[in-house]
């Protein structure tokens, strides 16, 4: 493939090498010369001729792309806004598809009938209100309509309602890894500001340690979130701009240095409902066949690969922005009580002696950073 992909751009530029001296030519051509010795009726008729086998071209590859790569697309949204943000996206896919076909039929059509031919005049108007007033009014009212659509779905995605008894998380971005923290047992997080994070301690997140509020933050490097129940998601950055991505929750939010962001939704597919599903299935299949030709080759590990959503960074971060992702673990209430109360506390892990942080602290500082 590697090969194919190097010829092919070696073909393009020697192409494209081409028909800039074709221009240079043809800038060179001086006034009064007759438009004959340029290009004849049967140039002009070959070039119409390319303008329908192009048409096809671009129609053909756009369904061959759907037809062969159609299974690398997304899975049915995991989130309870999912859903309408899917349909959203398909129906403005829907009508950039039909009017794309419409147009570009149109203009490869024009361009091959109103050829340039000898004694032949194209008819054309100057101007002509009505027609202008047509392809001017049917654009602002599509596009109207799905920018209100776009504006209700987002308004109703990014409504936080704290009477749903919702999760607080916050996700926390620095490079290149994600941290994790939650409320507690009294669902609230407390106070951080990065100038008061303290290396030697393990307070890798900067929680000012004078706020009770603090006291049963949980710090984790894996996400666990209880199916079923909204999650609202404080986003914040210590170092440059990152973006907190969920793919198969259609969730993204940026994580911005100096200020917290934030994003809530509710997860509505258990990880262990998700790997049974059958597109599901078939990709990880897929996935294990390539790794095993890899492994077979030399160039990668045959260890089997087994399905997990993802929290990723949707910005270039960096060198190492690639690697910047977390686990992502949606299970039943009970099992998200049973992790949730075998992890420790900030004031277990951090607050025990001020002087001697703990093991489980440094560990924690070594992987944060």
């Amino acid at each position: 493939m590697t090969a194919f992909l190097i010829i092919a751009v070696l073909v393009l530029v020697a192409i494209a090498i081409w028909q800039m001296t074709k221009i240079f030519e043809l800038s060179q051509v001086r006034t009064g010369t007759d438009s004959s010795e340029i290009a004849n009726d049967s140039d002009n008729k070959i070039n119409g001729y390319l303008l329908f086998a192009f048409l096809i071209f671009i129609y053909g590859i756009t369904i061959f792309s759907f037809w062969k790569y159609g299974k690398l697309m997304l899975p049915e949204a995991a989130s309870e806004h999912g859903g309408e943000y899917d349909y959203l996206m398909l129906v403005s896919m829907a009508l950039i598809f039909f009017v794309q076909t419409i147009t570009q039929g149109l203009l490869h059509y024009f361009g091959y009938k109103y050829r340039g031919e000898k004694g032949k005049k194209a008819l054309f108007f100057a101007d002509n209100d009505r027609l202008e007033f047509i392809w001017t009014i049917i654009p602002v009212i599509v596009l109207s309509g799905l920018i209100l659509w776009g504006l209700y779905t987002w308004t109703n995605i990014m409504d936080v309602n704290d009477e749903d008894d919702p999760l607080i998380v916050e996700l926390y971005g620095q490079q290149f890894n994600w941290t994790a923290r939650y409320g507690g047992e009294d669902n609230v997080l407390g106070q951080a500001n990065v100038r008061m994070i303290d290396i030697n301690k393990a307070n890798v997140l900067g929680l000012d340690e004078s706020d009770t509020y603090a006291e049963d933050d949980v710090i984790v490097k894996e996400l666990h979130l209880p199916v079923g129940r909204k999650v609202n998601f404080k986003i914040r950055s210590q170092d440059v701009l990152h973006s907190a991505f969920m793919p198969h929750f259609r969730a993204q939010m940026n994580a911005v240095p100096g200020m917290i962001t934030e994003f809530s939704f509710t997860p509505i597919t258990t990880t262990d409902e998700m790997r049974q599903k059958p597109e599901i299935i078939e990709k990880v299949k897929r996935t294990n066949e390539i790794r095993k030709e890899r492994a077979a080759n030399g160039e990668d590990n045959s260890d089997p690969w087994e399905f997990d959503y993802i929290l990723l960074c949707n910005k270039i971060c960096g060198k190492s922005h690639y690697n910047m992702q977390m686990k992502i673990i949606v299970e039943p209430q009970e099992d998200y009580d049973a992790w949730m109360e075998g992890q420790k506390t900030f004031k277990e892990t951090v607050m025990v002696d001020d002087s001697q942080p703990t093991t489980d602290a440094v560990e924690t500082a070594s992987n944060g950073q």
